[in-house]
């Protein structure tokens, strides 16, 4: 179990560091735009997100 956990946390790791390193300017735009947003609005990014992340769990 703490292999596929370390796995997981790798995986999701590399993901948050692509925008970031590729495109510096596009992720600032980005989480800029992010932090702008409403609580209600950002709920519902956060809500799809974790939809999503479901979703692949269970194709995969």
């Amino acid at each position: 179990m703490w292999d596929n956990l370390g796995f997981a946390l790798a995986l999701v790791l590399i993901a948050e560091g692509l925008l970031p390193f590729l495109s510096p300017t596009l992720w600032r735009h980005t989480f800029e735009r992010l932090a702008a947003l409403e609580d209600g609005q950002l709920r519902f990014v956060g809500f799809v997100s974790l939809l999503a992340g479901l979703l692949l769990l269970l194709v995969f």
